[in-house]
């Protein structure tokens, strides 16, 4: 087993455990991290999914270097299949996924957090897209994630320098939203997917919907497609129960 299962009042983490090689991803992992974040989805008493490396070095220091060397075309070509699997898993699951990201986050690791919708890091995390120095380019959704998240101009100059950057630089350039301190990072991710949990799940839902499906579209076509979804919950138990509890003045019930 490579990835840890445990819920929180509501909130699932998923750890990556191979703490002794920095949670570094092969073939195992990524099959077995695939099915736990698609467990998590699919359970009720998950409403918000926190993804982490174990120990205090790494979050996950990337792809698996010494199984990669014996990879011909047909082996990368399935290897990058793959990852790309889980990072759309994580990038279209319709409850929030966040990132707590407690140390090195390179390549595939970085590319892991780019398709969660939120990356918390804490003081020591440090970010790299590496992979030109091993002659080859991200291929988990490295080169179109990041330009949509940093700009143009930083994916960039992370891509082809191949450099790293620490946490301030990458809360700088909004790689990151927040930073913590070692010993509170995983604390603080849990309070703010609390905070999450008391909003209308299916509201949430559309919400990562209508921003992932409007990516690289027009205006015009994004609007469309956030009209249909804002008028769709109106015929919904859940937004009756919202207007009724502000109207009433408590707080509503979301996830009895």
């Amino acid at each position: 087993m490579f990835v840890r299962k445990n819920i929180y009042d509501n909130v699932g983490v998923l750890t990556i455990d191979r703490k002794d090689v920095l949670n570094v991803m092969n073939i195992d992992v990524l099959k077995e991290l695939n099915q736990s974040l698609q467990e998590f989805i699919l359970n009720d008493k998950v409403g918000v999914i926190i993804l982490t490396g174990a120990g205090d070095k790494a979050f996950i220091a990337g792809a698996d270097i010494k199984l990669m060397q014996k990879m011909n075309k047909k082996d990368g070509l399935e290897f990058g299949k793959l990852g790309q699997s889980v990072t759309i898993t994580i990038e279209q699951s319709p409850k929030p996924m966040i990132a707590a990201i407690n140390g090195f986050a390179l390549g595939g690791g970085c590319e892991i957090a780019l398709a969660c919708h939120m990356r918390f890091a804490n003081e020591n995390a440090n970010f790299a897209q590496p992979e030109v120095k091993l002659g080859l380019i991200p291929g988990w959704g490295g080169t179109q994630r990041l330009p949509r998240i940093v700009g143009k101009g930083n994916a960039i100059e992370l891509i082809v320098g191949g450099h790293m950057i620490d946490a301030k630089e990458a809360l700088r350039i909004g790689l990151v939203n927040r930073i913590y301190t070692s010993d509170k990072l995983l604390e603080e991710t849990i309070n703010f997917a609390k905070l999450i949990l008391k909003n209308g799940p299916n509201s949430i839902a559309e919400s990562l919907k209508c921003i992932n499906e409007s990516t690289g579209r027009v205006l015009k076509e994004g609007l469309s497609i956030e009209l249909d979804s804002f008028s769709n919950l109106f015929g919904t138990n859940e937004t009756k129960e919202g207007m009724n509890a502000f109207a009433e003045r408590r707080k509503p019930n979301f996830r009895s």
